[in-house]
């Protein structure tokens, strides 16, 4: 593995934080969503900063390398195709899934608009694996996979965090970000111990660290990105310094977007944080686990596995069957799978259907002006029966295609208003009857 750039202290860049970021004292660099960005058209924010010699990395959110199917060549293209024109030192994705069915199982393709957990099991281990070496051979740059905050846990799991993700290094030689807020997230969700984790973690093969705020509603700790960076969070992040002097560390802030003097603020605590454990760091740079006696370097990661195998296809099949049933669970109101927390399941949907219902509202901002108040309940009552198929601007024709068929909304002004913005994005005219006699099928068969 060949030694990791220095970053520094940066933040996530977002258009609505776009002059802030600009102008914050001592910003090292800056992380960017991938799919947010054109190549061919950078945000001008993007190319100051790129000028004054900050770095861009781009972090990525729509591959799904957790899951079953192989990495899609075209959105692996495109994710290489943005760290070029950024002159990224790496890119960085999850270890999640993002969608099921499909081909692989003869079913019906869903999306779960958000990254969901993959099981810590060997099947998933051995797909996952596979399908980082995939995306390595397809991108410029080293590639970098971030541990994601969860809900809910998968039965039988066979491998701790630490362990899974020690030995996705050991197999693939892929560089880790650690998102410290989301070890937070699941000791409060799932009563894992973040410092448990940490102690299995090959520290060496840390490429930076998320940094980020939630929010606690009714014993679940929802990683919201939108609030400030809690005690507990900064906490973790000592202790990760104590084990390592990480190349990177940033903070994400995606919504709520406070003044600038308190995300300034927010990253002093972050410096303050590194340097006060930097000081109680043993020499080399790792914390002994209990019982351990004299104190040792980090030693080097070791590189991938040198004649990988290709996973069996019969692991593949089993993950898309587990995945499936789980997400068609959240998104389309099958029951819950045997051995999961259904409670904790109908937290989960709910939740992936309030971001579906924001994220509509913020790709086609016109539907909320139309339906008014009435928009985030029409939303929510069209998503219960109708999982996501394809993007959000998808879904966003989809839902006002759904309301015109029912003759909403019910007001004559305001119906003539969404006919026109469908018709100015997806046709001349609604859909006709056979049409939406199919789509009726379509939608049933994906219930069921």
């Amino acid at each position: 593995m060949k030694r990791i750039e220095r970053l520094g202290t940066g933040i996530g860049w977002r258009p609505e934080i776009a002059d802030t970021v600009e102008r914050l004292p001592g910003l090292d660099w800056v992380e960017v969503v991938a799919e947010n960005v054109c190549p061919g058209h950078l945000p001008d924010s993007l190319v100051r900063l790129r000028k004054r010699g900050v770095a861009v990395v781009p972090h990525g959110v729509a591959l799904g390398l957790g899951g079953a199917q192989r990495p899609d060549p075209t959105r692996l293209a495109s994710l290489a195709e943005r760290a070029e024109a950024l002159g990224s030192p790496l890119v960085t994705e999850h270890i999640a899934f993002v969608r099921a069915g499909g081909p692989l199982i003869a079913s019906p393709g869903l999306e779960a608009g958000h990254l969901l957990p993959v099981p810590r099991t060997r099947d998933a281990l051995a797909v996952l694996c596979e399908n980082v070496r995939i995306a390595q051979d397809s991108l410029p740059v080293p590639l970098a996979l971030e541990n994601i905050a969860a809900l809910f846990s998968w039965p039988g799991e066979e491998l701790t965090e630490g362990q899974f993700l020690a030995e996705l290094v050991e197999r693939t030689g892929v560089r880790l970000l650690i998102d410290v807020a989301n070890l937070h997230t699941n000791h409060v969700n799932r009563g894992e111990d973040p410092l448990a984790a940490l102690d299995e973690l090959p520290v060496e093969a840390v490429a930076y660290v998320h940094v980020a705020g939630g929010v606690e509603r009714d014993g679940v700790w929802h990683d919201s990105h939108a609030h400030p960076v809690p005690r507990p969070v900064l906490d973790i992040l000592a202790e990760l310094r104590r084990r390592t002097d990480p190349p990177g560390v940033l903070l994400e802030r995606d919504d709520g977007f406070p003044p600038p003097d308190e995300l300034a603020a927010e990253l002093t605590a972050i410096r303050q944080t590194l340097e006060s454990a930097a000081v109680a760091a043993p020499a080399g740079g790792t914390r002994p686990k209990e019982g351990a006696g004299t104190l040792h370097a980090a030693a080097p990661a070791p590189g991938p596995d040198p004649a990988p195998k290709a996973t069996d296809d019969a692991a593949r099949t089993r993950l898309a069957l587990a995945q499936a049933a789980l997400l068609s669970a959240l998104v389309a109101g099958t029951p819950a799978p045997e051995g999961f927390d259904a409670p904790r399941l109908r937290v989960q949907s709910r939740a992936l259907a309030a971001k579906r219902s924001d994220v509509v509202a913020k790709v086609a901002p016109e539907l909320r002006q139309i339906l008014g108040s009435g928009y985030r309940a029409a939303f929510l009552a069209y998503a219960r029966s109708r999982p996501m198929t394809g993007g959000y601007h998808r879904d966003a024709l989809d839902f006002a295609e759904h309301l015109l068929i029912a003759g909403n909304p019910q007001d004559p002004a305001a119906r003539r208003q969404l006919t026109y913005w469908w018709q100015d994005r997806a046709g001349t005219r609604p859909p006709r009857r056979t049409t939406r006699i199919v789509r009726a099928a379509r939608a049933a068969l994906v219930r069921r």
